[in-house]
């Protein structure tokens, strides 16, 4: 018995009945196994060295001019790991495939975050994160090959947000985990922004989650694992669904859709809709890996792959060498 068979009959033995276990698990291509690592252990890992993920560091959770402290995309990811393996070890759950659904979900999201996202939406027709985050790891990775990852992690990448409930209690702990990281940790943002002050959550969310992020996350995790224990789904109880319903809707009304960011956002939007246009007329002039893939997914999907896959800064960067002038450039 090799170590990953010794993992996966320990995951037999100790995981709950309703846990994804990685024997079961599938991909579309089938691959040699690994003498060390589950198939979930091996999903996480090809996510975290992917290029997809390694370019989270650079992209926007809410701030775009972000000061050292404010969260990207990476650390977003990070902590959505990190409260998704907690609750899925309260529960005897399988925390590997919590971990690898956690750290790939957001690998489709765009530069700028949501204002990017609505751009990209807007310019297409139609542009989710959730569905790019898919096509990420199914297409777009390795030169195109994609990482051939399981079909229960790529059900809850695809699944952590929209109609759709993930399959595995795994990908639906994620679901509410990514909820309670970006609300927690974009209200510290807010914060320290002096968007916010202490004290102007609506009062029901003090009162029932606590008085500040550690307090909220321990309180929404805390209440996700008693309410969860030994059941076929991953549930709130009543009281903490309705507070931090509530919380989310006062986080979109006064940051995501407030005016103070009105100003970031319509730049954002600026940025991607000339750099889009720009490279369905110059298609030419896209990397040569994206040109090779015309004839496979049409010009507009390709352009769509490769802005949505820019990082904020060097998507201003591009932005300024295709459109501005050399500092130098002088009218006579």
């Amino acid at each position: 018995m090799n170590v990953r068979e010794r993992l996966e009959a320990q995951e037999d033995e100790i995981l709950s009945s309703y846990a994804a276990k990685s024997r079961d698990a599938r991909r579309k291509f089938p691959m040699e196994e690994c003498q060390f690592r589950t198939k979930f252990q091996r999903d996480r890992d090809r996510i975290l060295h992917s290029k997809s993920f390694r370019r989270l560091k650079h992209k926007t959770q809410v701030y775009i001019v972000s000061g050292d402290h404010y969260r990207t995309r990476m650390t977003h990811s990070l902590e959505v790991s990190q409260i998704s393996r907690t609750i899925a070890r309260g529960l005897r759950l399988n925390e590997d495939l919590a971990e690898a659904i956690a750290l790939g979900h957001d690998v489709g999201h765009t530069p700028f975050g949501h204002a990017g996202e609505a751009a990209m939406a807007k310019l297409t027709g139609h542009f989710a994160h959730n569905e790019q985050s898919l096509r990420v790891v199914e297409f777009l990775e390795r030169s195109g090959k994609g990482l051939n990852l399981t079909f229960e992690v790529k059900d809850g990448i695809v699944n952590h947000t929209g109609p759709v409930m993930p399959k595995t209690l795994e990908g639906r702990i994620v679901r509410t985990a990514d909820r309670i990281a970006y609300l927690c940790h974009d209200y510290d943002d807010s914060l320290r922004a002096g968007l916010l002050q202490p004290g102007d959550l609506p009062k029901l969310v003090y009162e029932r989650l606590g008085e500040d992020t550690s307090a909220m996350i321990t309180s929404m995790v805390s209440d996700m694992i008693v309410s969860s224990m030994d059941k076929d789904d991953i549930s709130l109880s009543a009281e903490v669904k309705e507070a931090m319903d509530t919380f989310r809707s006062f986080m979109f009304e006064h940051i995501y859709h407030s005016e103070t960011l009105a100003h970031e956002r319509r730049q954002a939007v600026y940025v991607l809709r000339a750099l889009y246009e720009w490279f369905v007329e110059h298609f030419e002039e896209l990397p040569a890996e994206f040109v090779r893939r015309e004839e496979r997914w049409g010009r507009q999907k390709i352009v769509t792959d490769y802005v949505a896959g820019l990082t904020d800064s060097y998507a201003v960067q591009l932005f300024n060498e295709i459109f501005m002038p050399p500092v130098g450039f002088m009218v006579h």
